[in-house]
């Protein structure tokens, strides 16, 4: 099975390009890269980029000739109308098509013309969505084309060299949070989560991992925080790094208002044994339970402290939720899982029903 993948620019370390980065080794088909959009320090140049990727999606066509096209817009008027081009395009070739839709915006799709958007994706074979909900969203604005739940990943490699049996779980005084530093994010209610529990716990830190529009806001709150000296931004993290702070950690904090898909961070934190605390958001409502730790509809900071403070006091609880964690993750996000999956559903949806 040859399978073509239109994606963004590595380079800009968005999710889904931090997405097919992480399956490239995994692949059990030939899969082949096609780079589409801005790229990164030439943005503005998106004409330019627009007939450059036409000509060299056609070339590739000509070339590899692939089963499937899987294209990877999110769901928004430009990227859906770019994508809706190179849809047409191989459906001239008589190429199937999948499309996965990362992200999210119940916002956009409350204003697009559903008869528009339900059109051209009822001219694809397969469509993937990151949670149960974007499904039905979908299938009420008229979207015949079969919808499957796909998940993002957690890179295998995040995990070399750390034994997870060996972790040390005598003590837990490490909370993390690792996403953008952007208040969607719930950056502001983990600093006061933190502030609460601080004063009780004085053996708690908190760590904050990542990068955004808010990083400055950001240090200022900390720096008001009578705990100040008790909380660590370390910015953007990667590979060895943030496999680091990862495994030093007891407990991970995403309380997150944002439109999600998938949160990769709360997959990871999950690999590496840490009781998640969230929101309800995106594609985790589908199989988040107790045992993973904490999920509500809340973004109350007393809420959170509450939830978190038996995991301060009780190790044997610790322990259980942070085996659970590890092991539900190994089953089901690492990276050479998720790309089997992907080419498990082509082939079943797309190619089985072609023959």
């Amino acid at each position: 099975m040859r399978i073509l993948v239109n994606h963004p620019d590595f380079a800009l370390l968005g999710g889904v390009s931090n997405h097919y980065d992480g399956l490239r080794k995994y692949w059990s088909q030939d899969v082949r890269y096609n780079t589409t959009g801005g790229r990164k320090n030439f943005n503005q140049l998106k004409y330019f980029w627009l007939f450059w990727d036409v000509i060299k999606f056609v070339f590739k066509m000509m070339v590899h000739r692939p089963d499937v096209v899987l294209l990877n817009p999110s769901l928004g008027s430009t990227a859906l109308r770019r994508d809706f081009l190179f849809l047409t395009i191989a459906r001239l070739f008589g190429v199937p098509v999948a499309v996965f839709i990362h992200g999210f915006s119940l916002e956009y799709l409350e204003k697009v013309d559903p008869i528009w958007l339900s059109k051209w994706l009822n001219k694809a074979s397969l469509i993937f969505v990151l949670a149960s909900f974007f499904k039905h969203k979908l299938e009420k604005i008229g979207i015949r084309t079969p919808i499957v739940l796909a998940t993002t990943k957690v890179n295998d490699t995040l995990l070399e060299g750390v034994d997870m049996e060996k972790r040390e779980m005598s003590a837990v005084n490490h909370l993390l949070f690792v996403a953008r530093i952007h208040k969607t994010k719930g950056i502001y209610e983990t600093v006061d989560t933190f502030d609460l529990l601080a004063e009780r716990y004085p053996f708690l830190e908190l760590t904050i991992a990542g990068n955004g529009p808010d990083f400055s806001e950001l240090k200022t709150r900390v720096n008001q925080s009578a705990f100040s000296s008790r909380i660590h931004i370390l910015g953007d993290l990667r590979g060895d790094a943030l496999q680091k702070v990862y495994a030093r950690a007891d407990l991970y904090i995403l309380p997150t208002t944002h439109a999600e898909g998938m949160p990769t961070s709360v997959l990871e934190a999950m690999a590496f044994g840490l009781p998640v605390f969230t929101r309800k958001v995106g594609g985790l409502v589908d199989f988040f339970n107790e045992k993973m730790g904490y999920i509500t509809d809340s973004v109350d900071p007393k809420d959170f402290a509450l939830a978190i403070e038996p995991y301060l006091n009780d190790i044997d609880l610790y322990r259980s939720v942070s085996e659970y964690n590890r092991q539900y993750a190994q089953a089901h996000f690492m990276a050479s899982r998720v790309a089997l999956d992907i080419e498990g559903k082509i082939e079943k949806h797309i190619l089985t029903n072609k023959r």
